[in-house]
């Protein structure tokens, strides 16, 4: 079934997909674009079909070129802006709180907040033609929403030298970076991404979404509060009925069958 919602087309199955469509203006984020994404998100995160979420931007030329500055600006005037920055705030704190492993499908350019989204997934596959980047710097803005995403996910001198340069990286940088999981060329794309996607949802959704959240939230913790934590997450793990059950077929030499509790 797909859906189509406010520039973003939703399309549910166990290996979900939500689309960016606004291949005219590079699929930039705008108001709608971000609320979209963010109904998308509640919208697979509560179907129990749906074992993996793949985002991806419509056409081959961009996966998202971050906030569309030529967007009209809100009634509200600058007061409005701020509420929509706060938007896009709210979108990266829903992918982080997804019960569902979410798979960044690049297929073309990512700046700016484009790139932050690609960050906020666990998992990405490039097209070698893709590039990365904050090029906002150039334009005078920092990029400054996306840096708390950066400042996880990349070492501090490549972290400052993106954002301080504002340069673009081609998809071999990103994957030496450790940006993506994976570079191939763009007709092996959805192939790629098929394959991470099933080997990801072959596994109980259940215990995926308890270690998936788990391992972010003792994100910013001390060693000692995430291991107090990830015990008492073990102790829940452990009791669930898929544990028993994956205990089960690997003893009997089976398939296991996955009842998602």
């Amino acid at each position: 079934m797909a859906k189509a919602q406010n520039d973003v087309k939703i399309e549910v199955g166990q290996v979900a997909r939500l689309t960016i469509c606004r291949q005219a203006r590079r699929n930039a984020l705008s108001a709608g674009v971000i609320e979209g994404l963010i109904d998308g998100l509640k919208m697979l995160g509560d179907n129990t079909e749906v074992r993996a979420i793949v985002l991806t931007g419509e056409g081959e030329r961009a996966f998202c070129a971050g906030g569309d500055l030529g967007d009209q600006l809100p009634e509200e005037g600058m007061l409005g802006m701020h509420r929509v920055r706060g938007q896009f705030a709210e979108l990266i704190l829903s992918m982080r709180r997804s019960p569902k492993p979410l798979i960044a499908r690049v297929n073309g350019h990512a700046l700016g907040g484009g790139f932050g989204l690609v960050l906020a997934c666990d998992l990405a596959v490039a097209a070698d033609h893709a590039s990365f980047g904050t090029p906002e710097v150039k334009v005078g803005l920092f990029p400054m929403m996306i840096s708390a995403l950066i400042q996880r996910s990349l070492s501090q001198k490549h972290a400052m030298e993106l954002m301080l340069t504002g340069d673009r990286i081609d998809a071999a940088r990103a994957l030496e970076m450790g940006v993506v999981n994976q570079v191939v060329a763009a007709a092996e794309l959805d192939d790629a991404v098929g394959a991470l996607a099933e080997r990801v949802a072959a596994h109980s959704p259940a215990v995926v979404g308890l270690g998936r959240q788990a391992y972010y939230a003792t994100e910013d913790m001390s060693l000692e509060q995430a291991l107090r934590m990830l015990h008492s997450q073990l102790t829940i793990n452990t009791l669930a009925e898929d544990a028993a059950e994956g205990i089960s077929a690997f003893l009997e030499k089976r398939d296991p069958q996955w009842k998602g509790q």
